[in-house]
C-alpha cells in the first residue's frame, strides 16, 4: 500500500515568510511543503525559488509541488511558472483549468482552454514536470464530470489533478467526486470546511476525512501528498494540531 505525505500549502499563511512556514511545518511533523506563486515563490523569480528551496531541504522537509496561479486559455505563458518549479525542485505545478465554470463555458472556451493545456503540458513534460488541475468551482475543473472531459481531451500523460471536497458538498457527494476521478488525483487538500465556507478544525468533518483516506489509500494510485490547506482564524498555533489529525487519519 503506497504512503501518502502529510503537507502543507504555504498559502495557508501567507502573511508569514518562508522561513517561518519551515519552521511551522517541521515542528508540526509535515513532510512536505507545496509553495504558493502568489506570495511566497512569485513565477519567474528563480533566486527565491531557489532560496526556498534551500531553506526547506535544510529543514529535512520536501518540495510537495509548485502551487502556480497560471490559468490556462488566458494567455499566460508558463515558461517563467516553470522556471520557478525547476528551481524548487519541484516535480509538479498546480495550475487553474481558465477562469469559466464548466456549467458556463462555450465550446469555444472549452476549446481554447484544452489546446493552452495540451502544450503547457507538453513543455511539462519536456522538463520531466506534470501539471495537476485544481479542482476548483470557477473552472473548467469544477466537477468530476468536466474534470474527466478536461483530461481526455487534453490527452496527456503529463496533466493530472487535484481534489478537494466542493464547498457546502455532502460528505456522500464529496466522496463520489473523489472516486469518480481517483485515478487521475495526484495530491489532496485537506480543510474542514462547513456547512459554506467556514473554517473549522480538522475533526469537525471527520465523518468527510475517514472516509476519503480509507478511499484514498485503497486507490490503485492513492494521492502522493495529503497538504493541508487553511486553518480556522489562519492561526498558526493551530497547525500542530491540525497536522496531528491529519496524521492520524493517514495512520488509521
Amino acid at each position: 500500500m503506497t504512503r501518502i505525505r502529510a503537507g502543507l500549502c504555504s498559502v495557508t499563511f501567507r502573511a508569514l515568510g518562508p522561513e517561518e512556514i519551515v519552521a511551522l511545518a517541521a515542528d508540526a511533523g509535515l513532510e512536505a511543503i507545496e509553495w504558493g506563486g502568489d506570495v511566497h515563490v512569485p513565477a519567474g523569480d528563480v533566486a527565491r525559488a531557489q532560496q526556498v528551496a534551500r531553506a526547506t531541504r535544510d529543514a529535512g522537509l520536501a518540495v510537495a509541488s509548485y502551487g502556480s496561479y497560471f490559468r490556462a486559455g488566458a494567455g499566460e505563458d508558463i515558461a517563467p511558472v516553470l522556471d520557478s518549479a525547476e528551481a524548487l525542485g519541484a516535480d509538479r505545478v498546480r495550475i487553474w483549468a481558465g477562469s469559466v465554470d464548466a456549467a458556463e463555458a462555450t465550446d469555444a472556451e472549452w476549446t481554447r482552454v484544452v489546446e493552452r493545456l495540451r502544450a503547457a503540458a507538453s513543455e511539462a513534460g519536456e522538463r520531466d514536470m506534470e501539471l495537476a488541475l485544481e479542482f476548483h468551482s470557477g473552472t473548467l475543473a469544477a466537477t468530476a464530470p468536466s474534470t474527466l472531459r478536461l483530461l481526455a481531451e487534453v490527452g496527456s500523460p503529463h496533466l493530472r489533478t487535484y481534489w478537494q471536497p466542493t464547498v457546502a458538498a455532502s460528505v456522500d457527494d464529496a466522496i463520489d467526486e473523489y472516486r469518480q476521478i481517483a485515478a487521475h488525483t495526484s495530491a489532496a487538500h485537506v480543510f474542514s470546511w462547513w456547512p459554506v465556507k467556514e473554517r473549522l478544525p480538522l475533526r469537525e468533518r471527520a465523518d468527510l476525512w475517514t472516509r476519503f483516506f480509507s478511499d484514498a489509500r485503497a486507490a490503485a494510485h492513492p494521492p502522493r501528498d495529503a497538504l493541508l490547506e487553511f486553518v480556522p482564524g489562519d492561526d498558526p498555533s493551530l497547525l500542530a494540531y491540525e497536522a496531528a489529525t491529519l496524521r492520524s487519519y493517514l495512520a488509521a
